[in-house]
């Protein structure tokens, strides 16, 4: 029993049924491990009673709240299977993943009422036959049931555990930033030995109160949240990211640890007067998704907050590489080692390993290595290559271990024959004073190949394409220097922070300057 997800829940309930583990930033809703074990149990036994059977796909559309927690372990524990959708999809694109999952049970937000509506008029483009509604101001459509009242008419009784190690816990589509997005398959093995690695590696103490303002539709907040369950840790769940109500729970709630991609620790320190929040008892914020730009590093650093580099893909479940807290600013710009039960290589395209600091794709093994991509054996057979997950990343490993990531490999410019990582120029540019945010892309060049061209967001009006061309000389060989500037007030970026380099290269085609 211990290798399934839903009894982590179980065991902790009754360990500390007393300790909090659920606060909701949103609600207010404040839920002790034991009655978030009873309303998950709640959840379970409703969907038993419902005809459920082992291995079924149920698709949960909904933001971050209690309702998606405990469906996740619900139907962890009866041996069903979550699929998470991104809120942010539009009803082709959750049509797509819905068929292709198999998915036969939604459960939605009432937010999302329309977009569902339309889904469930589409007939046999979906499978699904039970739709279920987390009830809020609006009625329940006329083809759904009240989630909430579906779960409470049902037992508070431990339900049997009918999923083990090998058996599917979710199936969490990738981002699809090229082409159709692909279902990562993970098990409850594969999910406990992340959460047992990430456990091993971090620095968690029983009394952290750990901030999560990252959508549970993505691995980045699933993982932790599960992580808390197992360490006992309270979790405090923001349903969307406001900068300064970031601030606002970690003073109130005196959190002491959490995860953030960089651009929301970029929006969290444009927040004004921070002196008006606590925010000493913060001992670190773990960050990933992207390269941490090193002034980011530095400016948290200022305020006695470490930023502890992460380096994970939904592939891994999450862990791949981290930095330590002795190394977080000796090494600023690495994104550590290996974690505990990891292993990493950097290597080039015939398989061999890169010398010290020799760019290289990154590859990994480990026991919380997806599975598989659902449905797609040829897309896995491509990326997991004698027990090792080929990322698509490019970094350098140093003399020590420590890993350097540069970006992805479909990200690189080639400009004169040499190799250029726009993450590097963005982390200079990222140091400017007046730039917000950066993103390099690669346009074609008559005379070089492809160029670098940078898209900014200012934070001074006043800055000008000349000067950030003038700031990165002397800090950039001119091989990589950009040879133009757009300014604009956003740029894309999928849920985990990426940004859409796909998308930037559609608006900015080029050609490059010369």
């Amino acid at each position: 029993m211990e290798q399934n997800i839903g009894w982590w829940l179980t065991k902790r309930a009754f360990l500390n049924p007393d300790r909090e583990a659920y606060i909701d930033s949103h609600t207010g809703l404040r839920l002790t491990f034991e009655e978030l074990n009873a309303r998950t149990n709640r959840c379970a036994n409703a969907f038993k009673d419902a005809g459920i059977t082992k291995g079924e796909r149920v698709g949960l559309l909904l933001m971050n709240s209690a309702e998606f927690v405990e469906a996740y372990f619900a139907l962890g524990k009866i041996g069903a299977v979550v699929v998470p959708l991104n809120w942010r999809l539009v009803a082709d694109e959750l049509e797509f993943i819905l068929k292709d999952a198999g998915v036969t049970r939604l459960v939605f937000d009432d937010e999302f009422v329309d977009m569902v509506a339309d889904l469930q008029s589409r007939g046999d483009k979906t499978d699904i036959h039970q739709w279920l509604q987390v009830e809020g101001e609006s009625d329940v459509a006329y083809f759904s049931t009240g989630y909430r009242a579906f779960r409470d008419a049902a037992s508070e009784a431990e339900p049997a555990i009918e999923a083990g190690e090998d058996d599917m816990l979710y199936i969490m589509y990738t981002s699809g930033t090229t082409g159709l997005p692909k279902g990562v398959v993970h098990t409850h093995g594969t999910s406990i030995w992340a959460c047992i690695t990430l456990s091993a590696t971090t620095y968690y103490l029983d009394t952290d109160v750990y901030l999560s303002p990252l959508p549970m539709f993505h691995v980045g907040a699933l993982l932790p949240i599960t992580v808390n369950v197992y360490r006992g840790i309270t979790s405090v769940v923001m349903r969307a990211f406001d900068p300064v109500r970031a601030w606002e729970l970690i003073s109130e709630e005196k959190i002491t640890i959490g995860l953030a991609v960089p651009a929301m620790l970029n929006f969290m320190l444009q927040v004004g007067d921070l002196g008006r929040f606590e925010f000493s008892q913060l001992r670190w914020c773990m960050s990933g998704a992207a390269p941490v730009p090193e002034s980011l590093i530095e400016a948290y650093a200022e305020l006695g907050i470490a930023i502890h580099q992460i380096y994970g893909l939904t592939e891994t479940c999450g862990p791949a590489a981290l930095i330590d807290a002795d190394n977080a600013l000796k090494r600023i710009g690495s994104t550590g080692k290996a974690f505990f039960h990891t292993d990493v290589r950097v290597v080039r395209g015939d398989g061999t390993d890169c010398d010290d600091n020799e760019a290289g794709e990154v590859v990994v093994r480990a026991p919380h290595v997806m599975r598989e991509y659902w449905n797609r054996p040829e897309a896995t057979a491509e990326t997991i290559i004698d027990d090792w997950l080929h990322t698509g990343d490019v970094a350098r490993m140093d003399e020590d271990g420590f890993i350097y990531i540069e970006d992805r490999i479909k990200d690189m410019i080639i400009s004169g024959g040499e190799n250029v990582y726009p993450a590097e120029i963005e982390n200079v540019l990222q140091a400017h004073p007046g730039v917000t945010e950066a993103a390099v892309i690669g346009q074609d060049s008559e005379r070089w190949g492809e160029s670098p061209f940078a898209i900014i967001v200012r934070g001074d009006d006043a800055l000008t394409e000349a000067d950030v061309i003038e700031f990165c000389r002397g800090r950039l060989a001119g091989f990589k220097q950009p040879k133009g500037v757009a300014f604009v007030d956003t740029i894309p970026r999928n849920p985990s922070g990426k940004i859409l380099k796909r998308l930037l290269r559609e608006d900015f085609p080029g050609p490059a300057a010369v």
